[in-house]
């Protein structure tokens, strides 16, 4: 099946986009998961902010969900003019954890648009079409309920340019495993892009993995519950961010694997024959020594919010 496939220059027209929110009373949630991402994120607010809201009403709120950052994360966000909220401040009576799929479900609870866009909080090229491409689709198509983001990933080299070699896991982990299992997923580009919009009763229906795992499982059970033909993307052109190291990648290469391969199970395509290990063990290697290292990573998962308010008795 073919999936739609946009350029966000299809719309730039935003005031076009904003009469369309206005004729259809929709509201758009911009919500960003941090944690330490005060070099990047003040200009990230500003830009959708002054483009997005002041000049043209396209965005209703900023929301920024934070991790407990211990940089000026939350002060930048605020101060740029977003709504910075501790993660472990939302719905406390459900409890907390660390990781971007917690902060991305905490903010489904606080968001009051109809459209949710996410993107992430580290980007370094931002400009406005990045939520003008990805709720564009959502405004002028009834029929589309889900829009992920796909774009050159450079990858920083020692000298301070780029080349091409960005999305590492993508290309080595999860298109593989698509390939022989999901096949019907390997239209997606960019499968772990943290930029995509939705309409907020869809993303009501998913389950969110509190860690990295969280997009490839979006991806799977829409699959699963027969969502694709309502899925697009849409051409962000080039993402300059944050790379991170082997051993950042291995951590999130784990947390993902162990998604993955829960759903697979589910889905009946493996069989598991025991209880998946959370402890990761990877290597330090220094002159003359070398040092294990144990990551103990449980990706727990959120329930649809949904089905949390059908047995919440009403107040």
């Amino acid at each position: 099946m073919s999936i739609k496939r946009f350029h966000h220059s299809d719309f730039s027209n935003t005031a076009n986009l904003a009469a369309l929110k206005h004729d259809t009373s929709t509201k758009i949630s911009v919500c960003i998961p941090t944690l330490n991402e005060a070099e990047t994120i003040g200009q990230i607010v500003r830009i959708i902010r002054q483009e997005l809201m002041e000049q043209i009403p396209l965005v209703d709120e900023i929301l920024v969900i934070d991790s407990q950052s211990t940089d000026r994360t939350l002060a930048e966000a605020s101060s740029a003019g977003a709504r910075a909220i501790l993660s472990s401040d939302i719905s406390p009576e459900s409890g907390s954890y660390t990781g971007k799929g917690e902060n991305l479900w905490k903010a489904l609870h606080v968001a009051t648009g109809d459209i949710i866009c996410y993107v992430d909080g580290d980007i370094k090229n931002f400009h406005a079409g990045y939520i003008s491409g990805l709720v564009g689709p959502l405004l002028e198509d009834a029929e589309i309920h889900y829009v992920k983001a796909f774009y050159e990933r450079p990858l920083a080299d020692e000298r301070g340019g780029s080349q091409p070699g960005g999305g590492r896991v993508s290309e080595i982990l999860i298109r593989p495993l698509l390939s022989l299992f999901y096949p019907e997923l390997t239209g997606i580009f960019q499968p772990l892009a943290g930029e995509y919009a939705a309409r907020r009763k869809l993303l009501e229906s998913l389950a969110f993995p509190t860690g990295y795992g969280v997009e490839i499982a979006h991806l799977i059970d829409l699959w699963k519950h027969g969502h694709l033909s309502g899925l697009a993307q849409t051409d962000l052109i080039k993402r300059v961010h944050r790379n991170r190291d082997d051993s950042e990648l291995g951590v999130m290469s784990f947390a993902i694997l162990r998604v993955f391969l829960q759903r697979l199970e589910r889905d009946g395509r493996i069989s598991l024959h025991s209880e998946l290990p959370e402890l990761f063990r990877s290597w330090i290697f220094e002159p003359g020594q070398t040092t294990e290292v144990l990551n103990r990573i449980v990706e727990e998962e959120r329930p649809p919010l949904r089905d949390i308010r059908a047995v919440t008795p009403a107040p």
